[in-house]
């Protein structure tokens, strides 16, 4: 996927679009896609969500650099997943921030010949989000276009959000993010050699490389879900600085145990699920104590993820 820092070039077709961060493609965003396609399909237009990396709040040091739920590349196949039909990623700089309202529609309009533009309510758009959804619709009429604006998600629990998933992940809930989320939390990055200590106990991990624009969940030991070389395996991560050894890492790490897998997976691709959280990460009296709790954790994760985690 081409990250751009301008609009792209290319013949112009009706479009139905959309705009937003749209950041872990939870279930508020998946109702708002699923509108999008249904409007663009009513119109015989194609649909197009435009989003932007890095995300404006991390841009504008508003949050931290490790904040995103998903990759630019997640995101995109999550959302063509969704059935759209152009995902277009803009490299969200300065010059972008700087844009009104009212001259980033009319950027669109050349490349993409819009037709309708959905948004929820709470919707701004340009420099200083100026491009209210009232100033849309004033802009909107001007451009003739059609604007639709969606009520906000929510569901028992309340309103979905990216912001209320961060604080579940960050509160161990990894099942709350996931009901948000409509699937469980994902993690995907390249297995590294690491200083081999859960070899040495028996108990081997496959430490994850580190993922510096990704939200890590709290510190803890999960019941998780590992993906490679398509297959999907049982295991248990543990997440943090293993403070039961001397010179505990400076920065948490994700190692997890694949139960049964005797492979070498140093340099492949690992995806992790998050089912469960068993408990906090514990500095233990020693490397023992340490490995009886782990047995424990394994046993635990069988029981929660008998057969459904598994197809290897």
């Amino acid at each position: 996927m081409n990250l751009t820092t301008a609009m792209p070039s290319q013949k112009k077709i009706n479009s139905w679009i959309t705009i937003g961060s749209f950041d872990g493609v939870h279930i508020g965003h998946q109702a708002l896609i699923k509108e999008l396609v249904a409007q663009a399909h009513k119109s015989n237009s194609q649909s197009v969500v435009i989003t932007f990396w890095p995300h404006p709040a991390t841009f504008f040091q508003r949050a931290p650099l490790a904040w995103a739920l998903t990759t630019p590349e997640e995101r995109q196949a999550l959302l063509l997943s969704l059935g759209v039909d152009q995902v277009v990623t803009l490299d969200f700089n300065q010059s972008l921030a700087d844009l009104t309202a009212e001259r980033f529609l009319q950027r669109l309009d050349e490349n993409f010949d819009i037709t309708g533009l959905l948004v929820g309510p709470n919707f701004a758009l340009g420099k200083d989000r100026l491009g209210t959804v009232e100033r849309l619709a004033e802009i909107s009429r001007e451009m003739f276009i059609e604007l639709r604006i969606l009520e906000p998600f929510a569901t028992n629990q309340g309103m979905v959000s990216s912001s209320k998933i961060r604080a579940d992940l960050g509160n161990h809930d990894v099942k709350a993010a996931a009901e948000k989320l409509g699937r469980p939390y994902r993690l995907t990055g390249k297995v590294v050699h690491g200083e081999h200590r859960g070899t040495g106990l028996g108990v081997p991990t496959a430490n994850l490389e580190a993922m510096p624009a990704r939200l890590i969940p709290a510190n803890g030991v999960y019941v998780t879900r590992a993906l490679v070389n398509n297959k999907t395996y049982a295991s248990v991560t543990n997440i943090g600085v293993r403070p039961t050894f001397e010179n505990p890492l400076p920065a948490p790490r994700v190692e997890p145990h694949i139960l049964d897998m005797k492979d070498q997976l140093y340099q492949q691709e690992l995806s992790l699920e998050f089912i469960e959280y068993l408990r906090p990460e514990i500095k233990f009296a020693s490397a023992e104590e340490l490995v009886a709790q782990i047995q424990k954790d394994i046993a635990r994760t069988r029981e929660i993820c008998p057969t459904d985690c598994v197809n290897g």
